[in-house]
């Protein structure tokens, strides 16, 4: 590896990156920085596997220890959903354990924000169309969010920043909750790109690749004129529909 010869890396760290990504280590920290998630557990095997999603209770998210999307996530209703699932798509070992979470029902909301290791800036919120669960690059969501509530979307931004502050990201971040009348759950933290960038970018004139590779490079948002915090929406209202590949103001 490139970090191993000693080659600088620019941005996040592989530290952050592992911390974010490895789902044990996510949890553990969610868990002391305070932040409420989807209460969940990992699985060595088919029989713990069939334990857990039991004493969590169905429905469940299933999905590998390392992971930031795709198709190795599936969703389960019952034990035999589940056998199903992991024999045809999961090998389980001690080395290769699965992630599994309940499945939350509520609003999601997806975030991308630009972090320089001192504040984090959020262009803004996107509020997911359909139900809970279907991944964000292949959502229909709505900019700025239309039902979601002023001390909700603060307790969004706090989450996303703390996190993000916590392990050190530098450039962009990106991010999805759960809203719910129980309260506001973080289900995944990625220290990358999104594809919701070039969407955000677009409707709230934030140049945010720019600002990323500048604060990759060593800047902070206030060198470049910028800083932390959820900007205020413009007057307009946006959708992103992947089918449809731009935005419609």
């Amino acid at each position: 590896m490139l970090f191993r010869s000693g080659v600088p890396l620019l941005g996040s760290s592989l530290e952050a990156i592992d911390q974010a990504e490895e789902r044990t280590r996510f949890a553990a920290l969610l868990d002391r920085l305070g932040i409420p998630q989807p209460e969940g557990g990992m699985a060595h095997s088919l029989e713990e596997a069939v334990t857990l999603a039991e004493r969590i209770g169905y429905p469940v998210i299933v999905r590998p220890s390392f992971v930031i999307g795709g198709l190795a996530i599936d969703f389960c209703f019952g034990p035999a959903d589940l056998k199903r699932q992991l024999e045809a798509a999961t090998v389980i070992t001690d080395d290769r354990p699965v992630r599994i979470d309940a499945y939350l029902e509520g609003l999601e909301v997806d975030v991308d924000g630009i972090c320089d290791g001192r504040e984090v800036l959020i262009p803004g919120l996107m509020e997911h169309v359909e139900r809970a669960g279907v991944h964000s690059g292949d959502s229909v969501a709505v900019f700025p969010p239309q039902h979601l509530s002023r001390a909700e979307q603060t307790l969004i931004v706090d989450a996303i920043t703390r996190f993000a502050l916590a392990i050190g990201v530098r450039g962009l971040v990106n991010a999805q909750f759960i809203v719910r009348e129980d309260g506001v759950y973080l289900l995944e933290v990625n220290p990358r790109a999104s594809r919701t960038v070039p969407f955000l970018s677009k409707v709230t004139g934030v140049p945010m690749v720019e600002l990323a590779t500048r604060v990759s490079m060593g800047a902070t948002l206030r060198d470049l004129g910028w800083e932390g915090g959820l900007r205020a929406a413009p007057a307009v209202v946006a959708v992103k529909a992947p089918e449809i590949g731009r935005a419609h103001v």
